[in-house]
């Protein structure tokens, strides 16, 4: 392996816009957290236009899977968890080049598991999981079970996560494995929902209860970043100018939704703005702004 090792290294070394080269391996033969490659070559590039590109090898006798990734990207995976093998590779695998100590940072970031980088995992988890919920209870009031149950199955996935995070762990790929562990509670929500005797109503509406009286509790920390932008400026906001904000405009996520919700639980306020000809009722712009404006 140290030769393997070796032979990326000097792949790249001269080879100024790789920034740093990462080298995974699992003793699971076809294990999926590396595509059931032997190895798992990840190429960390400050060149747009040499990210993206996998290719497939073989060197002395195992598989390999090389794949390049510009460093916006990397930072993408880790946040939005795009791509949910990505912590487990940087925190287990070995590194083969890394200039500036950059990777080294990242995963110095990812054991640290600082606040800022929790507050986004939450924010992205808990609107994901709040359009499963609320899709879930209009399947079930509308009887399509079989639809509220793949929906609210989701929602108790993103639910996971999110116990996950506010525990400072990061979610993995075996999630519920986690759950057994540290959440056994949600861990025997699962469990209800998947293999109870009850009918398929009745499981649904266990967990939608479920989610309503302990998920729905946590928004004002699980939105917090959304909250503390709303509170920085006297100023309402519109939708636009939330989605655009330096804070918000990465983390691609249904504001909209979220909004709504956030009003009806009283814990940010809706206003409406008059916008040219005061005369025009239908000129009226619906805008955003903390309890405290």
């Amino acid at each position: 392996m140290n030769s393997l090792f070796q032979f990326v290294k000097e792949k790249y070394v001269d080879d100024p816009s790789v920034r740093s080269v990462l080298v995974v391996h699992t003793a699971s033969p076809f294990s999926p957290l590396i595509d059931g490659f032997d190895c798992l070559c990840l190429i960390v590039t400050d060149d747009v236009d040499q990210a993206d590109p996998i290719s497939h090898y073989i060197k002395e006798d195992r598989s390999i899977q090389e794949r390049r990734i510009h460093v916006s990207g990397l930072e993408q995976w880790i946040v939005f968890g795009e791509n949910r093998s990505i912590i487990q590779w940087i925190l287990q695998g070995e590194i083969c080049l890394d200039r500036m100590g950059y990777l080294e940072g990242v995963r110095h970031r990812l054991l640290e598991f600082p606040t800022d980088m929790r507050q986004q995992k939450l924010f992205i988890e808990f609107t994901m999981f709040l359009r499963n919920y609320l899709q879930a209870k209009q399947y079930n009031k509308e009887q399509h079970f079989l639809d509220a149950y793949t929906s609210i199955l989701e929602a108790l996935l993103h639910w996971a996560r999110i116990a996950m995070i506010e525990s400072g762990i990061h979610p993995e790929m075996s999630v519920w494995q986690q759950l057994r562990k540290n959440h056994p509670g949600i861990h025997k929500l699962y469990e209800e929902l998947t293999l109870s005797g009850e009918t398929l109503e009745q499981r649904v509406q266990l967990v939608l209860l479920a989610c309503e009286f302990n998920v729905m509790t946590k928004m004002p920390n699980c939105c917090s970043m959304l909250i503390n932008v709303l509170e920085s400026r006297d100023e309402s906001f519109s939708p636009t100018e939330l989605m655009k904000h330096p804070d918000l405009s990465q983390l691609n996520v249904d504001m909209a939704l979220v909004l709504k919700k956030l009003v009806l639980r009283g814990l940010i306020r809706e206003t409406v703005v008059l916008v040219g000809d005061s005369m025009n009722l239908e000129a009226l712009e619906v805008r955003y702004s903390s309890l405290q404006v």
